[in-house]
């Protein structure tokens, strides 16, 4: 009977073993680079869009690996804010940031709205709709936008969407970084062809791409 019980055992243990060891595929729902943002919250692929009858807002342009970034990852929204100014006005501070490598853009929009005379940021706070917080990049957000520029645009694309463009007289685009001991006076433009930035009078009306931090 010992015997007997031994072996029951020894099949049992070896039958949960291999159960163990046995392959199992399950579904990466980890979210990556040219995942797209809808406009219920949700980040999906691209090829579950359509399926799930979802409608897309933002491509998914780089997924935070630092404990120092805010959130889980940025999106870009899709179209581009039509050409506006800075602000209405030069001569006030509008207590954004100076810092190059900052990543405050959300913080930068908002101290420009709350000053009340940046039509770049009232521009920008029209577009939240189903619950997307867009603001002005950061230098530093806009920099890694640039980096996934050639990733994201063919999903930019597939989406309807107004793809980052190369060329010169098109580029530029209003970050929210004053420029340091002028910030009353100019804010940092950048070129999302070729990465430069130029000091730029707030007056100046250029566009706007927005993005969006995520927390998924």
């Amino acid at each position: 009977m010992k015997i007997i019980l031994h072996t029951l055992c020894a099949t049992l243990m070896l039958m949960a073993m291999t159960s163990c060891d046995e392959h199992r595929e399950f579904p990466d729902t980890a979210m990556k680079t040219c995942d797209i943002l809808c406009t219920d919250g949700k980040v999906v692929r691209f090829e579950d869009v359509e399926r799930q009858g979802k409608k897309p807002i933002a491509i998914v342009f780089h997924i935070n690996q630092s404990d120092q970034l805010p959130g889980t990852g940025y999106a870009v929204y899709l179209w581009d804010v039509p050409y506006t100014a800075y602000s209405d006005t030069t001569g006030v501070k509008q207590n954004t940031s100076a810092d190059m490598t900052a990543f405050d853009g959300n913080a930068n929009t908002y101290a420009m709205y709350a000053s009340g005379i940046s039509s770049a940021a009232e521009a920008v706070f029209d577009l939240w709709r189903y619950g997307q917080s867009a603001y002005i990049p950061s230098v530093a957000e806009i920099r890694l936008l640039h980096a996934a520029k050639e990733t994201v645009n063919e999903y930019i694309r597939k989406c309807g969407g107004d793809v980052i463009p190369d060329n010169p007289d098109e580029c530029w685009y209003w970050t929210s970084t004053e420029v340091e001991g002028m910030e009353a006076d100019k804010a940092w433009l950048f070129s999302l062809a070729s990465g430069a930035l130029q000091e730029t009078p707030k007056e100046q009306s250029h566009k706007i791409r927005p993005i969006i931090t995520l927390y998924n």
